[in-house]
C-alpha cells in the first residue's frame, strides 16, 4: 500500500513539474505589462523553479488599473481567489480579476506555487489604511435626497426645460430647499460653456453667471439647510493661449498662489507628441510623471503625484469650502487619477459629502473606493444601466442592481439620468429613455422609476428635468421618503421579482414602506399599513404614511419658453416652473 500511494505521489508531482502556466491580462501595445498581449490565454509564459512558477515584466509604467489571472493556456483561469497579500509587496483586489495599481514605475513579478498568487514590484505599492476608512465625506444612514440642478447646456436661453444659470435658480431657491437637502452645481470657474475645460479655478465668473450671484444663490439655499456640491474638476486643465500654458490661480491669503506649468502635465499627454503643440517633443525632466489613470485627450491631464499639484488642489478644495462656502464636492472624471490622491484631497479639506464620477463597472467601483480610502461616495452607474434595461418592463432587473448587490449602498449615489446621459446625440445609447425623448411623452415610465429611486437606499439625485417636469410627484415621493426616514443603508427586502411586476419592504428609521410596481401588482392594503401614494403603474403604502392623495391622469401638462422663461401649462392655466400662476 505505502508503494502504491508513493507511487501516486511521483506520479503527481511529475505532473505538476510538467504543467505549464501563463500569466494573461489586459495587455496593450507599446506596454511591457503581458508583454503587450491582452488577455492571450498563453500570452505570457512563467518557468518553474523548486516548485514555483514566475513571470517578471520590466518596467511596468504607471498605472491604475493592471488587471491579470494566471492560466493554464487552455482553459483554466485562476483569479482573485488566490491572491495572497501576506507573500505580495503589490496591494491588490478584485472580485474576480486580479487587480492593482502602481504610482511608480517598476518590475512587476508574479508567481504561483499551485496554491497561492504573489504579485511583486521592485517598489512596491502601499496598501489603503483601514483607519482612515469613511473618516470624512461619507454621513452614515444619511436620509437626504440630491438635486442635479443642471442638465447639458442648460445655461442657455434655448433649452427645452428650462435654464440653470444661478440667477434662474434663484427664484426657485425655495422650492429647492424645500424638498432637497443637497444641490449638486455645474463647475463654477471660468472656462467656455458648461465648464469641464476650465482655465482658472480662482475665477468664478462663468457661463452659469457670476461669482455675486453664486454666492447669493449658495447663501439661499444655506438659510433652508440646503447644502451644496461644487463640480470639481481636478483631473485635466485647459489651456491659456496655447497648448501648455495655464492661467494663475490666486485663491488669497492663506490659500496661496499657484501656477501650473508643462512640467506639472503627464508625461504620456498628446502635447507632447502632437506635431502642432508648442510642447512638442520636450524633454523629459520637461514633463511630469505618467498619468495615475485614464487619459483625457480634451485637455492637459495634470500629474498629481507632484507635490505642487497636489498643493495646488488642496488649497482649491478648502477655498472652495472656506470662501466660496461650497458643502461638498462632486469630483469629475476620478478614473483620470488615483483615488489615493482623492482621499488626501477630502482628508485635507474635511467636506461634508464627496461623490466620484467613476463611470465603470462594480468591480471598479469598488476598487477605486478602496483605493479612496471609502472617503467619498461614486455615483452608481450599474444600476442606472439597469434602469435604462427596466425601461417600464422587465422587473426582475430591479432586485439589488448595482452598488447594493455589493453591500455598498452607503457609497453609492443613485440616479436615472445625468448631464451626459440626457439628450446628447454621442450618448444616446446611455440615455434611460434615448436620445431626445420628450418627457411628457413617458411620464409613467419616468414617475415609476422615481417612484423606485426614491424609496431605495443610497442618496438618490433627482435629475432637473424630471423634477421641474414632474414637480408634485418627485415632491410627493421625496415626502414619503422622509416620512419614513428611508436612508442611505436602509434594509430592503426583495419580495416579488417577475417579468409583470416588483414587489419590495424598505426599513427606515421612522418606520417602513412597501413599494409596489408593474402591471400585476397586488392591490390589496398590506396589514399594518396604510396608502401612501398610488401612481398608474406603482403603489406604495408605509406604516406610519400620510396619504398624498395624488393621482395622475392622462391630462399632461404641457411647456412653452418665452423670452427664455419656462411656463407650464396644466388644465388651461400658466404656471411658472416653481407653481406659481401666472396671469396672462
Amino acid at each position: 500500500m505505502r508503494k502504491f500511494l508513493l507511487s501516486i505521489t511521483m506520479l503527481m508531482t511529475a505532473a505538476w513539474a510538467m504543467a505549464a502556466y501563463y500569466v494573461a491580462g489586459n495587455g496593450t501595445s507599446g506596454n511591457p505589462w503581458c508583454d503587450g498581449k491582452s488577455w492571450k490565454i498563453d500570452g505570457s509564459a512563467m518557468t518553474e523553479q523548486n516548485g514555483v512558477w514566475t513571470v517578471t515584466f520590466q518596467e511596468v509604467p504607471v498605472g491604475s488599473d493592471y488587471q491579470f489571472k494566471v492560466t493554464d493556456g487552455k482553459n483554466t483561469w485562476i483569479g482573485v481567489q488566490k491572491y495572497n497579500r501576506e507573500c505580495s509587496n503589490i496591494y491588490a483586489r478584485g472580485t474576480d480579476n486580479i487587480k492593482f495599481g502602481i504610482t511608480e514605475t517598476q518590475d512587476i513579478t508574479i508567481s504561483y506555487d499551485g496554491s497561492q498568487i504573489c504579485v511583486n514590484g521592485t517598489i512596491g505599492n502601499e496598501a489603503p489604511d483601514p483607519s482612515q476608512y469613511a473618516k470624512v465625506a461619507v454621513p452614515s444612514e444619511y436620509e437626504g435626497v440630491m438635486l442635479q440642478a443642471f442638465y447639458w447646456d442648460s445655461y442657455k436661453n434655448t433649452n427645452k426645460y428650462g435654464r440653470t444659470k444661478w440667477i434662474d435658480l434663484m427664484e426657485d431657491s425655495v422650492a429647492i430647499r424645500d424638498n432637497f437637502d443637497l444641490v449638486w452645481f455645474p463647475p463654477s470657474a471660468k472656462g467656455g460653456g458648461v465648464g469641464y475645460s476650465h482655465q482658472q479655478l480662482s475665477n468664478q465668473n462663468g457661463d452659469w453667471g457670476q461669482r455675486s450671484s453664486l454666492e447669493k444663490l449658495i447663501a439661499a439655499l444655506h438659510n433652508g439647510d440646503t447644502k451644496v456640491l461644487a463640480d470639481i474638476v481636478i483631473n485635466h486643465r485647459a489651456n491659456k493661449s496655447n497648448w501648455c500654458d495655464f492661467y494663475e490661480d490666486t485663491f488669497g491669503e492663506g490659500y496661496g498662489s499657484y501656477q501650473l506649468t508643462q512640467k506639472h502635465i503627464c508625461k504620456g499627454d498628446e502635447c507632447f507628441t502632437t506635431s502642432s503643440s508648442t510642447c512638442y517633443g520636450a524633454a523629459d525632466e520637461e514633463r511630469g510623471n505618467p498619468d495615475t489613470g485614464t487619459n483625457f485627450d480634451g485637455a492637459r491631464d495634470l500629474d498629481h503625484t507632484n507635490p505642487f499639484v497636489q498643493e495646488w488642489a488642496k488649497a482649491y478644495t478648502r477655498w472652495m469650502l472656506d470662501v466660496m462656502k461650497y458643502d461638498g464636492f462632486r469630483y469629475d472624471m476620478t478614473l483620470g487619477f488615483h483615488g489615493q490622491y482623492l482621499s488626501m484631497y477630502n482628508l485635507n479639506s474635511e467636506p461634508f459629502f464627496s461623490v466620484s464620477e467613476c463611470w465603470e463597472s462594480l468591480d471598479i467601483i469598488q476598487s477605486h473606493l478602496e483605493d479612496a480610502s471609502f472617503n467619498t461616495l461614486a455615483f452608481d452607474f450599474p444600476m442606472k444601466f439597469k434602469l435604462n434595461e427596466w425601461k417600464g418592463t422587465s422587473y426582475s432587473k430591479l432586485v439589488k442592481p448595482g452598488m447594493r448587490s455589493l453591500g455598498l449602498s452607503r457609497f453609492a449615489v443613485t440616479f436615472i439620468d445625468n448631464h451626459d446621459t440626457f439628450n446628447r446625440d454621442s450618448y444616446g445609447n446611455n440615455e434611460f429613455l434615448g436620445t431626445n425623448t420628450d418627457l411628457n411623452a413617458k411620464w409613467k415610465t419616468i414617475i415609476e422609476a422615481n417612484a423606485y429611486l426614491l424609496m431605495m437606499p443610497g442618496v438618490p439625485c433627482v435629475f432637473y428635468p424630471h423634477w421641474v417636469t414632474f414637480r408634485d410627484e418627485i415632491n410627493a415621493l421625496i415626502a414619503i421618503r422622509k416620512l419614513v426616514g428611508i436612508h442611505s443603508e436602509s434594509e430592503v427586502l426583495d419580495e416579488t421579482a417577475a417579468a409583470n411586476s416588483y414587489s419590495a419592504t424598505i426599513v427606515g428609521h421612522n418606520g417602513t414602506a412597501i413599494l409596489r410596481m408593474g402591471s400585476a401588482r397586488s392591490k390589496e392594503v398590506p396589514e399594518g399599513f396604510k396608502a401612501a401614494m398610488h401612481g398608474s403603474t406603482f403603489d406604495i403604502y408605509a406604516t406610519n404614511a400620510t396619504p398624498v392623495a395624488y393621482t395622475r391622469t392622462e391630462n399632461v401638462p404641457t411647456k412653452i419658453m418665452e423670452n427664455g422663461t419656462l411656463y407650464i401649462l396644466r388644465d388651461g392655466v400658466r404656471y411658472t416652473i416653481d407653481g406659481r400662476m401666472v396671469n396672462k
